[in-house]
């Protein structure tokens, strides 16, 4: 990995932000986890999909009321990654170690797996937040171009259009390769991972096992091939591009800065805190269905700030983090609408797909 540094020679914004953000949790009286609107939330999502997933495999329904359970399905079990899963892997979903680890295996219960997806996205991607070379969110493609360090290749033309299908298809990539790929190049990107000990390769390989098992074995055995196929197929697309469409939106739209990291080492002026808020965009924060069922990820800015605090914080503590924005002379992206942030990132995603001035950076 090419060596990454911050100038937090004078953090004076985070440490004065910190310090508005523990009297707000002093005043208040309040842990920094999860609380009861986070636990409903988990009482709703979790026993919805072993429902629909009981509902699919053992009750005769007409074809189309079967799929519709199975998007909805996919939402779901997306919603149960953005609110459980992810805050017991930040560690915020309760104050109890135990507690934190066994929700966050959750996220083995939809595919992936944990020690990786950590390794990923706590330590690469919250410190590297939209540095291209090391944050893997942003890894160079021969299929997608994201900023404008990337090298350009002449397909990028119709980024705009293709990339709908290619997050379609995330979830399952992610699941049939992109995990094995990590596991057996104990890499994420440019970086090499922490090692592993006998019970995390044990948990990958039986987790893995267990989702061929639940996800297509017994379905197959159950319904057959067709109906499983189709089924299956349907909940993946609609799992993948939520998935997808919801992080992007946070760092991939026209609001963001992007860094870039070569062979030599790199210094980035900003504080920690100054590049996480340069990098990070909020969308619809207004939208309530919407952060009950993003897990407050749509207040980004504040999560990646506060990745420890749960995000059933976020909405008090972005009135707190906008403030302190703009007392510091730092910008404080939200985007108004979810509509907005759409069509900020598909423009986004264009002007990455048109030819660089710079013809070293056409390949």
């Amino acid at each position: 990995m090419s060596k990454v540094t911050f100038n937090n020679s004078n953090s004076v914004f985070f440490q004065d932000l910190k310090q508005a953000v523990e009297h707000y949790f002093a005043g208040k009286r309040l842990k920094k986890t999860g609380n009861i609107k986070l636990y409903v939330k988990t009482v709703v999502l979790v026993p919805a999909a072993v429902l629909m997933y009981v509902l699919l495999l053992t009750v005769s329904m007409p074809a189309w009321v079967a799929l519709l359970i199975c998007a909805v399905m996919g939402v779901v079990l997306a919603s149960i990654g953005f609110n459980v899963m992810h805050d017991a892997c930040h560690g915020s979903y309760s104050s109890k170690k135990w507690v934190n680890e066994l929700f966050g295996y959750s996220i083995n219960a939809l595919g992936g797996n944990a020690f990786i997806w950590k390794f990923k996205h706590n330590i690469i991607h919250h410190t590297y937040t939209n540095v291209d070379g090391v944050d893997d969110d942003i890894a160079r493609s021969p299929l997608l171009r994201q900023c404008r360090t990337q090298i350009w290749k002449p397909a990028h033309r119709f980024q705009h259009i293709y990339v709908v299908f290619l997050y379609a298809i995330s979830s399952l990539a992610w699941v049939a390769y992109l995990d094995f790929d990590k596991y057996f190049k104990q890499k994420v990107n440019t970086t090499t991972m922490q090692k592993m000990d006998v019970k995390e390769h044990v948990l990958f390989w039986s987790s893995k096992l267990l989702y061929a098992f639940f996800y297509i074995a017994l379905p197959i055995w159950i319904l057959g091939v067709g109906k499983w196929a189709i089924g299956y197929l349907t909940m993946e697309i609609v799992l993948g591009f939520v998935l997808a469409i919801v992080f992007q939106l946070a760092h991939v739209v026209e609001e963001t800065e992007f860094e870039h990291a070569g062979v030599e080492p790199v210094l980035i002026e900003s504080e920690w805190a100054a590049h996480q808020v340069k990098t990070t965009s909020n969308f619809a924060p207004k939208n309530k269905l919407l952060s009950w069922l993003v897990g407050g990820l749509n207040y980004q800015v504040e999560h990646h700030l506060f990745p420890r605090i749960s995000h059933v914080h976020y909405p008090e503590l972005s009135k707190i983090v906008e403030e302190k924005c703009k007392e510091h002379k730092l910008p404080y992206n939200s985007i108004a609408t979810m509509r907005a942030a759409v069509a900020s990132h598909f423009r986004m995603m264009r002007q990455m797909g048109q030819p660089p001035l710079s013809m070293g950076l056409v390949s």
